[in-house]
């Protein structure tokens, strides 16, 4: 281990990668992608997770005096048509995918950069050293066009954005923020099942396309699996990410 890992008790740098003292915020956790993103922190050692919203940010201070964690997993699908989009499903896309990132980004790091004393619950650790991480759950809908409707198009490149512009709104705060970008992850709904103006969904499903479409257009020949995206999201929380910020991590199976 290094000087830098192991100046102080706790230390974004961990050799192992855990998140020992932790308290992290997932958004979205009623949804797969959200519940895998919370069994991976749990399973890094997190301290404490919240299926929150930045209403609560004073809660979590007082009850645990920090927060290190921030995954905007709320996303929202939206009408696969333009047709079909009324201003209406336009602004709740925009609420659910690009607002929620952009008020993480103002609100969350001021709380992470707060810093305590160890304190007497399971996994605690002090932190003496500011630290953060925000993950945005975006769609690879961000890069291009073409995966679903322009609602979802146009609301995953502004959430985007928000990760873009973060990499200079958190300059000197020691605050990361970094988008995942999935492509066909399969969320076990089924089309007799799936609601196809895509007001309560966060993916496409994944059997729009056959698994013959998956092995002619996926490098991995499948569609991917909520936990693979949960990893990438426990990665980014973690000192293994520690000089990674602004990035797009594209989770599609080679798709793109």
């Amino acid at each position: 281990m290094t000087e830098i890992e192991s100046k102080s008790p706790f230390s974004p740098y961990r050799a192992d990668g855990k998140l020992y003292g932790f308290v992290c915020v997932v958004t979205g956790a009623t949804q797969p992608i959200g519940e895998a993103i919370i069994a991976e922190l749990a399973a890094h050692g997190a301290a404490c997770i919240y299926d929150s919203t930045l209403g609560l940010i004073d809660d979590i201070l007082n009850a645990w005096g920090r927060l290190d964690v921030w995954v905007c997993s709320s996303g929202l699908l939206g009408p696969p048509s333009i047709t079909n989009t009324t201003p209406a499903d336009l602004q709740k896309c925009f609420e659910a995918n690009t607002y929620a990132p952009f008020f993480a980004l103002k609100y969350a790091p001021p709380a992470m950069g707060k810093l305590c004393e160890k304190r007497n619950y399971p996994n605690a650790e002090c932190k003496d050293v500011r630290y953060g991480s925000i993950v945005v759950v975006g769609s690879v809908a961000g890069v291009y066009g073409g995966c679903w409707g322009p609602c979802y198009t146009m609301s995953s490149h502004a959430a985007l954005g928000v990760v873009r512009s973060g990499v200079t709104v958190l300059k000197g705060t020691g605050v990361r923020i970094n988008c995942i970008s999935p492509g066909q992850i399969d969320v076990g709904v089924d089309l007799n099942n799936f609601d196809m103006r895509g007001m309560t969904a966060q993916l496409p499903p994944s059997s729009l396309q056959s698994k013959e479409a998956h092995k002619a257009n996926t490098s991995l020949e499948r569609a991917g699996l909520p936990t693979e995206v949960a990893r990438v999201a426990g990665f980014l929380a973690s000192g293994f990410s520690s000089y990674i910020t602004g990035a797009n991590l594209v989770v599609d199976g080679g798709a793109s």
